[in-house]
């Protein structure tokens, strides 16, 4: 199965690209810059390009029958009111862009990374970072996530949403905790190699798709 990833030279997006190459998949990944990303594998293909851009997303969506997107807001740092370096609507852009290709392309299956806190889970998360989305540029994210996920649920795609709660480093290995609905209540984080790996495996479930799904550990 050939898929497309994007966000692969991100933090979670770049272990989504390894857990994908180690299951074998062929991968497409479209990147501003191609020299973040250090591997070499037969099974991978980077373009140079924004998905923003449609004619560079057409070309990277080619002969795909999947997509993984870990696209996020980005920030200038890790400083809540830090300033944006993507635009504002970025998120909901990309997922206008891939509707509009699919059906041209034969695309069906894509597997979307949103964040606990949106839509209906806000009242899930801690009162604390509730604040922090209302009153920093942490909430631009957030907003975002929210349109991308109301542009998916109207379209024709197979879509998965997968909303991770707070996101760690740790490579050691847990269960992943999936909730649907608060049920089972969610912890407060799991690592983004479970994410990864997580995402990779959503594109075989059947079950998961058209289903939003927060995960933990």
């Amino acid at each position: 199965m050939k898929i497309l990833i994007l966000g692969a030279t991100g933090r979670t997006g770049k272990l989504i690209l390894e857990e994908a190459l180690h299951q074998d998949y062929e991968v497409n990944c479209l990147v501003r810059e191609p020299k973040k990303i250090k591997k070499n594998h037969k099974n991978l293909k980077i373009l140079k390009g924004s998905p923003e851009k449609i004619s560079d997303l057409e070309n990277a969506i080619k002969e795909c029958e999947g997509i993984i997107s870990a696209l996020n807001i980005s920030r200038k740092s890790d400083f809540p009111w830090s300033k944006l370096r993507t635009p504002s609507t970025f998120l909901s852009n990309v997922i206008k862009n891939i509707i509009s290709l699919a059906d041209k392309n034969g695309l069906e299956r894509i597997v979307v990374c949103s964040a606990w806190g949106v839509g209906e889970t806000e009242k899930e998360i801690p009162v604390w970072f509730r604040w922090f989305i209302k009153n920093s540029n942490i909430g631009v994210a957030y907003k975002d996530h929210e349109r991308q996920e109301n542009e998916l649920k109207t379209s024709k795609l197979d879509w998965t949403i997968v909303r991770p709660t707070g996101l760690t480093n740790f490579k050691k290995e847990k269960k992943i905790i999936e909730s649907y609905n608060n049920e089972p209540k969610p912890k407060l984080t799991i690592s983004r190699k479970n994410v990864a790996k997580f995402m990779v495996n959503a594109l075989k479930r059947d079950e998961l798709i058209g289903q939003i799904t927060v995960i933990s550990e």
